[in-house]
């Protein structure tokens, strides 16, 4: 466990923040009346997220010749799809104030594809 706390201490912070944002009952606001910012908010926190974990994965890697990409894939793009399934099925059935929605969980799958293609086709480049 330490292993994983040393390489990925950002993506575990931001993973706790998206959790802490994803179960907590947020104010009223005059964004609210702005159609589909609750969509662009998801792609953001995954996007941060899936983006968080290729850098540091690809930063933990640096040093290898050969880069494992599957194992990035795996860990960057369908952990966190798999992580927001999970989220809107417990918002759903395990809150009253918050609704699991599939739309939501596209637009969780949204954020992290792009953070996985900037990653793998730009940050893959930068970091060797």
């Amino acid at each position: 466990m330490q292993h994983y706390i040393k390489r990925y201490p950002v993506s575990l912070i931001i993973i706790a923040t998206v959790i802490y944002l994803s179960f907590f009952r947020p104010p009223s606001t005059d964004l609210d009346s702005v159609p589909g910012i609750d969509k662009v908010v998801h792609i953001c926190m995954y996007l941060g997220m899936s983006g968080m974990l290729w850098l540091e994965f690809l930063r933990a890697h640096r040093k290898e010749e050969k880069i494992p990409f599957g194992h990035a894939w795996i860990g960057a793009f369908l952990c966190p799809v798999l992580f927001s399934g999970a989220i809107e099925l417990l918002q759903e059935y395990c809150t009253t104030y918050r609704g699991g929605d599939w739309l939501d969980f596209a637009a969780n799958s949204t954020g992290a594809l792009l953070a996985s293609l900037i990653g793998y086709f730009l940050l893959s480049k930068w970091v060797r």
